[in-house]
């Protein structure tokens, strides 16, 4: 039956699986294949929210969650958090006038996804066909090279060849960042998330007070949160944290540790300067307060001043991921600790929380980073992130953002005109979605601001296309964008 909208603004739409000889959600997947095709599905329609499909067809939700997976897997739709599922449209010819559209499914310059989701951060994909084959080839033959009882056991951690080998491949990495660093003193996290989640677990204690800057990242927020944590804000100016300002709020709350994000910080893209990062820290070793120094984007600034653990190493747990400089697949931090007893401990928390990263992921970072194809990516990445910025550059009104050369992302300040949600508002109606500033304050006040990634968007063309966007609504007013709150 033809495919009708109910008044929720969901599509009234279920999957005919009969005669599906074959798992149920691989029939889901294969039902939104043939609708699309047949056309009882049209390019950018919003497909029903999970729980509501489970319930109409009587299937379990994880069921029509793995088909929708499936689905999106084969290329069939977008999924966007809070916001649904929809249906992929087909190959448009450019159009070099942007145009609103009432619906996600807007005008796409080129064959690409009818939605750019701009809201996580993730680094550009280089168009290097070559260094594809290289990652692939090497993420393969890491996998290959591994004793067969690795793949089907729990690891050994300690004294073991391969251990040894990861351990090397994140001295290497960490090299020229913290000098000195030993292998005592090195812990591997699967992600910055899970060593967020070890270091709180570590460090503080439910009920207490933990300090970052007023604007942070969420995934913090979210530790801190689930383990009954109080989270601080400092103030901050142009160049990150004010030394002034955390000195009175260390006076004030006593925190267990500062946690912060000193180069390419997110969602402001301010780096510290040296000045400031030797102030931050002499406020912190008066207060005898630890610091958490996520480093997640430091590898992409090539002269920027050095870390918090190169200067305090006594007193810095400093975090290296891999997702923002590499690749968000590849779940691997490297969290270098003050001592071997303090990485003994972190050891102990990752353990007790999510126990290990995972050898393969630690097979395919060692190969990439001791073969130098991790070093070639980083490259890449950094130029495509540089090429988008210029273009940001060259788009929007000078000072209506935020950037540094080699972010790929942007932190967009928004004219009295509009206020961050009727932006947010306008940008979905165009195919665009983008965060606000609210996912990232402590308290208040919350900022007229957005962060754009600009690594979401397919290539230089797509990311032009976002921009010029971006800059129209810029120059108008919400009644001109026909933006309806």
């Amino acid at each position: 039956m033809q495919a009708e909208q109910d008044r929720t603004g969901h599509e009234d739409w279920a999957p005919r699986l009969g005669g599906r000889d074959k798992p149920a959600y691989i029939a889901i997947a294969d039902a939104i294949a043939d609708d699309v095709r047949e056309g009882r599905l049209s390019p950018g329609q919003r497909l029903p929210p999970q729980r509501a499909l489970a319930a109409r067809i009587g299937l379990d939700f994880t069921t029509i969650s793995r088909g929708y997976g499936e689905a999106r897997r084969r290329g069939l739709v977008d999924a966007h958090v809070g916001q649904g599922t929809f249906v992929r449209g087909p190959a448009r010819s450019a159009d070099p006038a942007p145009v609103a559209r009432p619906a996600p499914s807007v005008r796409r310059e080129g064959a690409r996804a009818a939605f750019v989701d701009m809201t996580m951060n993730q680094p550009p994909i280089p168009d290097r066909p070559e260094l594809m084959d290289r990652l692939r080839r090497d993420a393969a033959e890491a996998v290959a090279d591994m004793d067969p009882h690795c793949l089907l056991r729990y690891p050994d951690s300690v004294g073991t060849d391969s251990a040894a080998a990861d351990k090397s491949a994140g001295l290497l990495w960490l090299r020229d960042r913290i000098p000195g660093l030993t292998a005592d003193r090195l812990t591997l996290c699967p992600g910055t998330q899970g060593a967020l989640l070890a270091l709180l677990t570590t460090l503080a204690r439910p009920g207490d007070r933990v300090c970052a800057e007023a604007l942070t990242y969420p995934g913090f927020k979210a530790v801190a949160r689930q383990l009954g944590l109080t989270v601080v804000g400092a103030p901050m100016d142009r160049d990150g944290l004010d030394p002034l300002a955390l000195r009175a709020l260390f006076e004030k709350h006593r925190p267990k540790l500062l946690y912060c994000m000193p180069t390419l910080h997110n969602p402001t893209t301010a780096t510290m300067p040296l000045e400031r990062r030797e102030a931050v820290i002499a406020v912190a070793r008066e207060f005898g307060v630890c610091i958490v120094e996520d480093d997640i984007y430091g590898r992409l600034v090539t002269d920027g001043p050095p870390p918090l653990a190169a200067l305090a190493p006594d007193m810095v747990f400093h975090i290296a991921g891999l997702a923002k400089c590499l690749s968000p697949a590849l779940r691997l931090a490297y969290v270098a600790a003050p001592d071997a007893r303090q990485a003994m401990r972190v050891t102990g928390a990752l353990r007790a929380t999510t126990l290990m990263a995972s050898p393969i992921t630690c097979a395919i970072a060692t190969r990439w980073i001791a073969g130098g194809a991790a070093a070639a990516l980083l490259a890449a990445v950094r130029e495509e992130a540089v090429e988008r910025q210029a273009l940001a550059a060259e788009l929007l009104p000078p000072g209506s953002f935020a950037g540094g050369p080699e972010s790929f992302h942007i932190w967009l300040r928004l004219p009295p005109s509009w206020t961050r949600g009727e932006f947010a508002t306008h940008l979905r109606t165009r195919g665009i979605a983008a965060v606000v500033g609210d996912t990232f304050a402590v308290g208040d006040p919350v900022p007229e601001a957005l962060r754009l990634c600009l690594g979401a968007a397919a290539d230089v063309a797509e990311t032009r296309w976002v921009l010029s966007v971006v800059a129209e609504a810029l120059e108008q007013t919400p009644a001109l964008a026909g933006v309806i709150i």
